[in-house]
């Protein structure tokens, strides 16, 4: 959450910042600001609450030239969104500028102190704490980059920060602990950014910054140190994606191009790995695992957020298919419940953004204790990727949605592929692992028929879009894709959503449903469809709305459902890949019918990277 983006080399810098920011203006989009260097005296910063384009108008009448800069839109954690407490935060003299991502736990602390010494505060921000700590600092030693160490050997908790001064103006200092930051190395030019997507349109050769590490990037180059001053020699990767995947193609929205794009990004989550012919799977990225996974006794699967609903579907396909036991954890809760962890173990942890602030917190929980970590995360290069012991690449490409769809679908296409993997370890005849890997190189096809069938999806998602409440219910393997079709709900359109096992429904939720009530069933036929059929029953005696996810071919539910989406019949334990596929449709067109923000929900940020 929150983008920072700051350049240095021979380019006019502001048009390149502001298209840096609006590339990852899906991190927060609360308020936005930049500030440049252009004279010896002062820095100079504009922000302004609201979107990036606020800010742009705000610049446009300006005559701003300068090679040096740094920019930030912001996801609120201290401080209201307003023009204040906007990033870029400077010092009392207008010499430092900082923009921060991430949370200074002992801001608190460090306040009392700098005020106690005459320090005055503008904003109700931590990063002003930091930003005025370092003006400190400097007062005393008269070296901006000691002191940007110094004071960051004072605080306690995340960040990913940039920083320009008058008092170094060839510089941009950035820092990283807990927040991701990667330098961006061109051609005689430099840039910092919390996101790749600020940098594609510029160069492909990046660097990852590690905690606890800080860059000095100049007109000349860039040299990389801990912050304890100790040189370091960071390898330049190569992005493995282009600027045409990030933008819009022609669609509306990303959510929506994101959706259609699913019948590709399954494809790219197989291809190489599913051997069709033998029933099997290959995972090169675990061969140093495999021994641990063919001795294992538990797998804990930990993930937050759209990530945990692909981790419920997980446990369902590794038990079935590998008989191994699977508990699925909230990453937010793992390390702070004591969790009982034994040597033959093993933790998965799932993320889109592989920064996850609180999944990566359980990644290193769990190392602590010795235990196996399996990370299976979507960008290559992301911090949790470089901390597992060992993984697999989810391949989903750039989501900029903040609602996730093709991470979850892709998401659920690894899993199957590891639970395949498993299984053939463990249990799994050649002939049934045939029958799957046959089925799951079918899926693809079987979503573009979904897909054509949109416009049906839109008319019920109208008639429904004023509701105020909705549930949506599935058993076995579609409970899961209940939770996420009302979480997908509940993020872009802001109507109150809940999904529940179906037979849970009498225990409690039944008491919600009259005549205004839309239910969600998801039912295919499968060997609890009859149970659910009951459940179907029961909402319609009280009069509910059924909306009924089931197979193309069965008619059964005519006489019950007010409403039918027809999905293509395969395996159950692919069924959630497909069932989602509508969910996540009615969800698009109910915000769009709303006049909603798609891309941008309220209050969301895209990678949540402080807990």
């Amino acid at each position: 959450m929150c983008g920072i983006i700051g350049y240095i080399g021979k380019k006019e810098i502001v048009p390149l910042l502001i298209t840096g920011l609006k590339r990852m203006e899906y991190r927060g989009y609360d308020s936005a600001g930049l500030t440049v260097l252009n004279n010896d005296s002062k820095v100079l910063t504009r922000k302004k609450k609201g979107r990036v384009a606020d800010l742009e108008q705000l610049i446009n009448s300006e005559k701003i030239h300068s090679n040096i800069g740094i920019a930030h839109t912001r996801w609120a954690t201290h401080g209201f969104p307003n023009d204040v407490n906007a990033h870029p935060h400077n010092d009392s003299q207008e010499k430092i500028s900082i923009v921060h991502n991430g949370i200074i736990e002992n801001y608190a602390v460090i306040k009392k102190k700098l005020l106690s010494e005459g320090f005055e505060f503008r904003s109700e921000t931590d990063t002003e704490v930091l930003c005025l700590l370092i003006e400190r600092f400097y007062l005393k030693v008269n070296d901006l980059e000691l002191a940007v160490r110094l004071a960051l050997n004072e605080v306690k908790g995340t960040f990913g920060l940039a920083i320009v001064s008058t008092y170094d103006p060839d510089k941009i200092i950035a820092a990283r602990r807990g927040s991701p930051l990667i330098l961006g190395v061109g051609d005689n030019e430099y840039f910092v950014a919390s996101d790749a997507s600020a940098l594609i349109e510029h160069t492909k050769n990046v660097v990852y910054l590690d905690d606890d590490e800080m860059a000095i990037l100049s007109p000349d180059g860039y040299i990389t140190k801990t912050i304890s001053n100790v040189q370091t020699n960071n390898e330049v990767k190569t992005l493995e994606f282009d600027l045409e995947q990030i933008e819009k193609g022609g669609f509306e929205h990303f959510m929506l191009k994101e959706i259609y794009e699913q019948t590709q990004t399954i494809t790219d989550g197989f291809r190489g790995r599913l051997l069709i012919d033998e029933g099997n799977v290959k995972l090169g990225g675990l061969r140093t695992v495999k021994e641990d996974f063919r001795n294992a006794k538990r797998i804990i699967i930990s993930a937050c957020g759209t990530s945990y609903n692909a981790a419920l579907v997980g446990e369902y396909l590794i038990e079935q298919l590998a008989q191994i036991p699977v508990e699925v954890e909230y990453a937010s809760e793992f390390r702070y419940r004591s969790p009982v962890l034994f040597d033959d173990d093993i933790v998965i942890v799932i993320s889109q953004s592989g920064e996850t602030a609180d999944t990566l917190a359980a990644v290193q929980e769990a190392k602590q204790r010795g235990i196996k970590v399996i990370g299976l995360v979507n960008v290559v290069g992301s911090s949790i990727a470089r901390q597992t012991d060992a993984g697999i690449y989810v391949h989903a490409g750039p989501e900029i949605g903040v609602a996730s769809t093709k991470a979850f679908t892709s998401q659920l296409t690894i899993l199957t592929l590891l639970a395949l993997y498993l299984g053939r370890m463990r249990n799994i005849s050649s002939e049934e692992g045939l029958k799957i890997a046959r089925e799951l190189s079918a899926i693809p096809e079987k979503i573009k028929q979904i897909l054509n069938i949109a416009p049906e999806i839109e008319k019920i998602a109208k008639t429904y879009s004023y509701s105020r409440n909705y549930l949506y219910l599935g058993r076995g393997f579609n409970y899961p894709v209940a939770l996420e079709g009302a979480l997908k709900l509940k993020e872009i359109s802001y109507i109150h959503a809940e999904g529940y096992p179906a037979a849970e429904m009498k225990h409690g939720p039944i008491a919600l449903i009259d005549e205004n009530m839309p239910v969600v069933f998801i039912a295919p036929k499968d060997e609890i469809y009859e149970k659910i059929v009951s459940n179907i029953e029961e909402v319609k005696a009280r009069k509910g709305k059924v909306i009924v996810v089931t197979n193309i071919g069965n008619n059964e539910l005519d006489r019950l459902a007010d409403h039918i989406i027809k999905i293509p019949e395969t395996l159950p334990i692919l069924t959630p890949i497909l069932s989602v596929v509508p969910l996540q449709l009615m969800a698009y067109y109910t915000a769009k019918e709303l006049n909603r923000d798609i891309d941008k929900p309220r209050n969301l940020a895209k990678s949540v990277t402080v807990e």
